[in-house]
């Protein structure tokens, strides 16, 4: 094996299993240890499910003995985002005021991924109902980055991000409602797909922000992000908003490379800028994909500020949360989160329909500026992650400004994107990369984040600040 267990991808560990050269026991064994080695310090899971993951892995492991899996991810090992449903187990979404009585039934992406043989390690911490970019509440404490432990993580999909950062597990299941699987990935180093709206089947769909959400992989490798779309894009009857199932294959187009695709850049977007050092890092990451074959044109600011026309939009998405919370149960809450809901129950309802139409516009905008560009390229966050503790949508931690201005647009437009590490600051964190695309474009955009990955470190894995990182944490643990 060219890489100890834990930072094996689920590619490689496919050809381990064919020929018997690992167990997806000795896998699951290999995950348990290190979620015993790290999680006390790192918090990223809610639940944690040994004996029913080391079931699943005995069970795999007969499969490959017989020749019989059940497909490519049979045996490896992933983590669920606790703000869907996992059979058996609360979804709490990182909340005091929700039931902990178990889920009746897994949601559609979690079953996918139960049917394709994978091993399922538990659920992992998310901040509460996926508000904010960052990964905190009151119901679990604060889970924090093993690139630096001073620093975030990132959220919604936090905990899923820094367990695979560390080793834990290969695969991760998040949801991006606003740059949930993206903001983690990035600022974990990892790769994140957001797929196209509806091309992943996800119920239920709840509350306001029904149809910005999209389940999404978090991974460390692309070609292993493929395979996992591939099993979660199956169809599921629970999902109305789901697309046609094509069947066809997300990693077909791979290795194709990105020679004569139109591909534009920029820093700044949506009235957001990007810092500096991260500036520097996407257009190096831009020049690499140029000198593969892409025509790359830098193109500056595309769009309108977002925040005049989403702000009340997103503030009226947290109101009609908290409305389905009894009142007495909210000095439970997050007080961050509870005071931008209060605020949200204010927007009146002219203003939340005009949120809509800004949609279809947005929308409408950025399929004309895909007829002249295949690709869209831009950080995916405009800073490196912030201290944990700092507090959300504060000054110098202000959404609009340092969180999300790169990826909700793309949640309110359905549109597929993509991050990949470009690089790392002077202070050693990682830094994003974002590929964006027309609806649909799955294919392409994975396509573009192979080319740059097999000619760039983003394969490289752990990294030397990572892996000093996690070791000092091993010591502290011992």
């Amino acid at each position: 094996m060219a890489s100890s267990i834990e930072w094996l991808t689920a590619l490689e560990l496919r050809g381990l299993y064919r020929r018997a050269a690992l167990s997806p026991v000795e896998v699951a064994e290999t995950a348990f240890a290190r979620i015993e080695r790290y999680n006390g310090t790192l918090n990223a899971f809610m639940v944690i499910d040994r004996d029913g993951a080391m079931a699943q892995a005995q069970a795999s492991a007969a499969r490959w003995r017989s020749g019989a899996p059940l497909s490519p991810l049979d045996g490896v090992p992933v983590t669920i985002k606790d703000t869907v449903d996992l059979q058996g187990f609360p979804t709490r979404a990182g909340s005091r005021t929700t039931p902990d009585a178990p889920a009746a039934q897994d949601c559609p992406e979690a079953a996918r991924l139960r049917a394709a043989g994978c091993v399922i390690l538990g659920k992992t911490t998310t901040p509460e109902f996926g508000w904010k970019g960052m990964t905190d509440g009151p119901l679990f404490g604060t889970t924090r980055n093993p690139w630096n432990l001073e620093r975030t993580p990132g959220g919604s999909s936090g905990g899923a991000a820094a367990a695979l950062a560390a080793g834990i597990g290969t695969l991760a299941l998040g949801t991006d409602g606003g740059g949930s699987v993206r903001i983690p990935a990035t600022h974990c180093g990892l790769f994140g797909l957001k797929p196209t709206f509806g091309r992943v089947p996800h119920a239920p769909h709840k509350g306001a922000f029904g149809t910005l959400v999209a389940a999404g992989p978090i991974t460390r490798s692309v070609a292993d992000a493929a395979l996992m779309l591939n099993e979660m894009a199956r169809p599921d009857p629970r999902d109305w908003y789901a697309l046609p199932y094509t069947g066809e294959d997300f990693g077909a187009d791979l290795w194709r490379g990105v020679d004569g695709l139109k591909i534009a850049v920029t820093t700044t977007f949506g009235g957001a800028q990007t810092d500096p050092e991260v500036a520097t890092l996407v257009q190096a990451a831009a020049r690499v994909l140029g000198q593969l074959g892409a025509i790359v044109e830098e193109v500056g600011e595309i769009t309108a500020p977002l925040r005049p026309r989403f702000e009340a939009y997103w503030l009226a998405g947290f109101g009609e949360t908290l409305a389905r919370i009894p009142p007495a149960r909210w000095p439970e809450l997050d007080p961050g989160f509870l005071e931008l809901a209060r605020r949200g129950q204010s927007v009146t309802r002219a203003e939340a329909y005009a949120g809509e139409l800004a949609r279809i516009e947005l929308g409408t905008e950025m399929a004309l500026f895909h007829q002249r560009h295949d690709l869209l390229l831009m950080p995916t966050i405009p800073a490196p992650p912030v201290n944990a503790a700092m507090p959300y949508h504060a000054q110098g931690n202000d959404r609009w400004a340092r969180a999300t201005p790169f990826t909700v647009a793309f949640n309110y437009t359905g549109q597929p994107c993509a991050t990949i590490r470009c690089g790392v600051t002077s202070d050693g964190l990682p830094a994003g990369l974002q590929i964006v695309g027309p609806k649909y474009s799955e294919r392409l955009i994975l396509r573009a984040a192979a080319a740059y990955e097999a000619a760039s470190q983003a394969s490289l894995w752990p990294t030397p600040v990572l892996a000093a990182s996690l070791k000092k944490m091993a010591l502290a643990s011992a």
